[in-house]
């Protein structure tokens, strides 16, 4: 088999490397995956023809993230414009014209390892589309295990990871209606409302302005949250609504069937009715919101997760008005009276979702739902 690789030059302090592109599907046939924790090295088929002096850099696969790219490339916007990074191996012959690399290999060999691209391009497989991606490769040639191991720290190890409230904020941009774009909106007026709970109290960007002196929740907390109400997978449902796929219907998510119907002014009016109960009830909590859990991540997911059950009994009593809801948290306020417990972590301990199954737990636990 004859593999060509029309190449970019590129020179760095490191050295020169090769700015290629290629179909995700040959690709997938040509390389391999090798990993430190793991004695046979294989490639995506399951071949062992490897340099036996070769040794792996990667690290252990994760299955989350190549179901996540799998589904991914489901979108019919997805795109990879990062180079997979490859090492060819020191002993693989081929030929430089200078401006192609041509290798003849037999069926089931490979030219190299993979240094950098690993998730993407066995997500890639799994989606069954890799002959739909053609992806951008960077070659390396001539690498001793010190400096792939090297370039694969150095790559991992200095890459930021973005603020979840940047990408939702950049939901804003786009004109395809989708749960998180719902979800960003309703932030965004719920922290500009004068007469809101959360009045200039959301850290938009994930970042507190100047004047946000009573700012505890990031907006990146409040759509995250807010999207467990409406969608058990958002990013995949983001992509069905691309392709103007019907959703299902379910019982399970209480503001589902308002987004689906386009009705984003009532999930903002439920939201709204809730949270302004809170403050109500609990006003030197929200007046002191640094002091305690209730108006900080903790406080905010634990209400959210308690509000499949508040909701489905405010539907029985065909009431979701604030005063449903003052009536809900007074209850809640009751018994954390009689109790002897405050919103403090004397008796809210321990780590975020723990905390906030907790916290559900106290407000369902004081309606008797």
């Amino acid at each position: 088999m004859k593999i060509i690789f029309p190449y970019i030059e590129i020179e760095q302090p490191i050295g020169t490397f090769y700015m290629s592109t290629i179909n995700a599907e040959v690709l997938a046939q040509i390389v391999s995956i090798q990993r430190r924790n793991e004695k046979e090295k294989q490639n995506l088929f399951g071949n062992n023809r490897l340099p036996k002096d070769e040794e792996g850099v990667q690290r252990e696969q994760s299955k989350e993230r190549v179901e996540s790219i799998s589904k991914y490339c489901q979108d019919p916007d997805a795109t990879f414009p990062t180079p997979i990074i490859i090492s060819i191996y020191r002993d693989k012959e081929y030929t430089d014209n200078g401006h192609e690399f041509i290798f003849d290999i037999d069926e089931y060999d490979t030219i190299g390892d993979v240094i950098d691209g690993q998730h993407r391009l066995l997500g890639i497989m799994k989606s069954k589309r890799a002959v739909d991606f053609n992806l951008p490769v960077v070659l390396m040639f001539n690498l001793t295990m010190e400096e792939k191991a090297y370039v694969f720290s150095i790559i991992n190890s200095t890459q930021t990871k973005v603020s979840m409230s940047l990408i939702y904020d950049l939901f804003d941009l786009s004109k395809t209606r989708s749960f998180q774009k719902t979800a960003h909106e309703i932030a965004r007026s719920l922290n500009k409302m004068n007469n809101s709970p959360f009045f200039n109290r959301l850290k938009m960007l994930g970042k507190k302005d100047d004047n946000q002196y009573y700012a505890t929740l990031s907006q990146g907390t409040f759509v995250t949250q807010l999207l467990s109400l409406m969608t058990k997978d958002p990013n995949g449902e983001r992509s069905a609504l691309k392709r103007n796929k019907p959703l299902p219907k379910d019982e399970h998510l209480p503001l589902r069937q308002y987004f689906l119907e386009g009705k984003d002014d009532v999930i903002l009016k439920i939201i709204l009715n809730c949270f302004s109960a809170l403050k109500v009830i609990f006003p030197d909590e929200w007046k002191n919101p640094d002091r305690n859990i209730l108006w900080k991540t903790t406080g905010f997911g634990g209400v959210i997760k308690a509000f499949p059950k508040i909701y489905k009994y405010g539907i029985v009593e065909n009431d979701l008005s604030q005063s449903f809801f003052e009536k809900i948290f007074a209850s809640f306020k009751e018994y954390m009276q009689v109790n002897n417990k405050d919103f403090t972590s004397k008796f809210y301990s321990g780590g975020g979702e723990q905390l906030q199954g907790k916290l559900c737990q106290d407000i369902l636990r004081a309606n008797n739902l």
